[in-house]
């Protein structure tokens, strides 16, 4: 394979499954490229640090959903009381991601530009949330945001809520050099003695294998996570070779919004007729921007009721 082709497949949107310690440790490793250039498309003008943050999150929400089985939409939702009081991405089970940040840019630039993602985001808290549609019940968990870094946040949530050891490395390179946006995640989590393949231990080899697995996590470099020519499948097998390492098929992501002009008309009627002129400009047109893709979706008081017709 040439060294294009490799940077080329090193740095496609993917998840790759993967097990350890004969089973007790399960992970995954997330990749983003492509889907990053498209999320933070120009026409969002996000600065950098935001842009950087949202990078992040895509990453981080990608590998939570991996985790779960669920037929429907994973969204990551994180609220705070800094700059950047709101990032939301979120992920379908047919691997389609999205995501958008809401920011203050007055604030923003009081902030150093190297200041990480928690002195952004305030004080506040990361929302999980899993909605598999009508007839369901929604499944959601809160953490607050404290820690040094967003991965703190998230194995505090797994530890303290699902009783989870879980450990999070994370990465984020800006474009330079010719190459795009890219983040990587590896995410593992500690399975219960006897949860599938895994076999049951003593107590002190299960919590031995698991500080093996934490510790090696450690010592990934941001300089690996971050190298467009480093092949997922290498970066594990460098990590975990001597660990029972077991790869699964790799599974595609895509960027693409779920916002269409139909769900915009259905919304505009939801509202009071009463209120709905008063949203419309001097033609007579609404005009309602996506904040995830900035695609504008343009309709006609005519097209809506007659009751709010102009």
């Amino acid at each position: 394979m040439t060294g294009a082709a490799a940077a080329s497949t090193a740095t496609a949107d993917l998840v790759l499954p993967f097990t350890i310690e004969d089973g007790l440790v399960r992970g995954r490793l997330v990749r983003l490229g492509p889907a990053l250039d498209s999320i933070l498309d120009p026409r969002h003008d996000y600065p950098l640090p935001v842009a950087t943050l949202l990078a992040e999150i895509c990453a981080l929400a990608t590998a939570l959903a991996a985790m779960l089985k669920y037929d429907g939409v994973f969204t990551l939702q994180v609220q705070g009381d800094g700059p950047v009081p709101l990032v939301v991405a979120d992920v379908t089970s047919e691997g389609r991601l999205r995501a958008m940040a809401r920011f203050d840019a007055a604030r923003l630039a009081t902030v150093a530009a190297e200041a990480p993602a928690l002195a952004l985001l305030g004080k506040g808290h990361l929302a999980f949330t899993v909605d598999q549609g009508a007839g369901t019940e929604r499944y959601q968990g809160i953490v607050a945001l404290e820690g040094e870094t967003l991965a703190d946040a998230v194995g505090t949530y797994f530890r303290q809520s699902e009783q989870l050891d879980t450990a999070v490395s994370t990465a984020v390179r800006p474009p330079a050099d010719g190459l795009g946006w890219a983040a990587q995640v590896v995410m593992i989590q500690r399975l219960p003695p006897g949860t599938g393949r895994a076999p049951i231990l003593l107590a002190e080899e299960a919590d031995e294998s698991w500080r093996r697995a934490e510790i090696l996590l450690g010592s990934l470099t941001v300089a690996e996570l971050r190298d467009p020519t480093l092949m997922p499948e290498h970066l594990l097998y460098r990590l975990y070779h001597a660990e029972s390492l077991v790869l699964f098929d790799p599974r595609r992501l895509v960027a693409e919004c779920r916002c269409s002009r139909e769900r915009v008309v259905a919304t505009l009627t939801s509202l009071p007729a009463a209120e709905v002129p008063s949203l419309a400009d001097a033609d007579g047109n609404i005009t309602v921007t996506c904040e995830f893709c900035r695609t504008d979706h343009v309709v006609a008081l005519t097209e809506l009721t007659p009751a709010v017709s102009p």
